[in-house]
């Protein structure tokens, strides 16, 4: 499969424009009819929803906020079509009710290549948590994702 690896380009434009708090470049990121479901389990359908709730905190409680991506997980399923698995950790700033703190999340993304260009067609975050409290907690410096070759 060729230039797959362009498709992994997507999760440092994720995080540049998340670091920006630039919707329009947040919303470049989206085909039109993608779907995305946010780490409290929302569910947008279309790039205009996508971009108004993720404008919405953008505006308040993460205005001051920073994210940093890991490289990402890639599963190639076409020359146009790949599962991207990646880590993020979110830095909340004093605009947050908590105040400052971090949460790491996983994110799955399936990208497609359409004209040319690799968007994202489908989205899920989850937050880490400790499955015998529920409790979200940092993962461990050097956690990688376990690829099904390795598990």
């Amino acid at each position: 499969m060729s230039d797959t690896g362009s498709a992994a380009t997507v999760v440092q434009r994720f995080e540049d424009a998340w670091n920006a708090h630039d919707m329009r470049a947040f919303g470049a990121l989206f085909h039109t009819d993608a779907t995305f479901v946010n780490r409290f389990g929302t569910y947008w359908r279309g790039v205009e929803d996508i971009v108004a709730g993720h404008a919405s905190i953008h505006a308040t409680i993460y205005s001051d906020s920073t994210l940093a991506n890991d490289a990402p997980d890639v599963d190639p399923l076409s020359d146009d079509a790949a599962i991207l698995h990646f880590w993020s950790r979110l830095s909340a700033g004093p605009a947050h009710p908590a105040g400052p703190h971090q949460v790491d999340t996983l994110l799955v993304a399936v990208v497609t290549r359409r004209e040319g260009e690799w968007r994202i067609q489908t989205a899920h975050n989850v937050t880490l948590v400790d499955p015998r409290t529920g409790i979200p907690h940092l993962r461990d410096a050097g956690t990688e994702i376990a690829h099904r070759d390795r598990i």
